[in-house]
């Protein structure tokens, strides 16, 4: 196997599949790259046996053939290469000689005959989904996934694919993000799956803003094709809880909020929140509300907002990393707050498609 590629094309054509290689395996073979060179092409995939990536990039073949090499020192040996061209030739021994320039490095590989297939797609439902649109779907609930692995099943994102809609859902017990979008598909293809964390996050990395991706499901797979990228996981197996159920019914107050002055304002405040406790307070006023923190082995914070509010005082304590999390997330320039006491849920609403639920904090004064 003999080819000639741009350092540049080759170091990013790898930084795309390298983030699913474990450091931590017990398979040698799982911390490789499998290179496969053929067709004016190079093909890369690497996987952890429950994700799996693929890419590929234009090259000057000179000798078709495959090899899987370490994939973490295959980039940081590209990485610091002096010259703008990489030429890579390998032997029968798996033995790749790269040269750069002034540069010259061997590496020791394993045949590809050991690397473990992906999984095969074929009689599986497909789905196109604008990549602006999943990706925005993603950003807006990712960050509430639970990392606790004792409840697996809230270890990823929940897909719904219903009634020309798909729904995304995360929560972790404490708060729940969601979003939903119209999608045409054949009533034959409705289905909930489960998505886990690993895939998703790799999945934001490839979605751009433009061009559709191809989303096919198959019995506890999915794979996601993104130009001349292809992913595919693992799904989670497992009841997802009644979402809709923790989702309040009608509101008594809506408060209309500017959304980056409501993020910085909660940030500083919660500068004074301490570990213990790790709330801040929201008095809401006529026309303001005061955001608070107080730790009685630290100090305290206060901040004043205008708003625009006319209703009664009213309380309510928050994790300012919760209330945060969604409000880094979206762009909008306000968001509305509908709260119905102290002792129930926030919600926290858009104009446009996204709901996110938080549980309050016990206040006191």
């Amino acid at each position: 196997m003999k080819f000639r590629i741009s350092k540049e094309a080759f170091l990013d054509a790898l930084q795309k599949v390298q983030h699913v290689v474990s450091s931590r395996t017990t398979l040698p073979i799982l911390s490789n790259v499998l290179l496969v060179a053929r067709d004016g092409r190079l093909h890369l995939t690497t996987t952890d046996l429950d994700v799996g990536i693929t890419g590929s990039v234009e090259a000057t073949i000179e000798k078709d053939g495959s090899t899987t090499l370490p994939a973490r020192r295959l980039v940081s040996i590209i990485r610091e290469l002096p010259a703008s061209e990489v030429e890579i030739s390998v032997d029968a021994k798996n033995h790749a000689s790269i040269r750069s320039g002034p540069s010259f490095f061997k590496i020791i590989g394993l045949p590809e005959t050991e690397f473990p297939p992906l999984p095969e797609f074929d009689d599986s439902r497909v789905f196109k989904i604008p990549q602006h649109v999943l990706l925005d779907g993603l950003r807006k609930t990712s960050y509430a996934i639970s990392t606790d692995e004792t409840r697996y099943v809230l270890n990823g994102i929940y897909a719904s694919f219903r009634e020309g809609r798909m729904t995304l859902v995360a929560t972790d017990g404490r708060r729940l993000a969601m979003v939903d979008a119209d999608l045409e598909f054949p009533a034959s293809h409705e289905k909930d799956v489960i998505i886990p964390t690993k895939a998703v996050q790799e999945l934001q990395r490839l979605l751009g803003e433009e061009g559709e991706v191809v989303l096919k499901l198959a019995d506890n797979q999915v794979s996601f094709t993104i130009g001349d990228s292809m992913l595919c996981s693992k799904l989670i197996e497992g009841n997802y809880p009644n979402y809709r159920q923790v989702i309040p019914g009608d509101s008594s107050v809506r408060v209309v909020i500017p959304r980056e002055a409501l993020l910085e304002t909660v940030r500083r405040v919660s500068l004074l929140s301490s570990d213990k406790s790790n709330s801040v307070k929201i008095v809401f006023n006529p026309n303001s509300l005061v955001v608070s923190a107080n730790s009685p082995d630290v100090g305290e914070a206060e901040e004043t907002m205008d708003v625009s509010y006319d209703g009664e005082q009213m309380q309510i304590a928050f994790n300012p990393e919760f209330l945060q999390a969604p409000l880094r997330a979206l762009e909008t320039d306000n968001v509305y707050l509908d709260l119905i006491d102290e002792m129930s849920p926030g919600v926290l609403r858009i104009e446009g498609s996204f709901l996110y639920v938080l549980m309050p904090m016990r206040v006191t004064n």
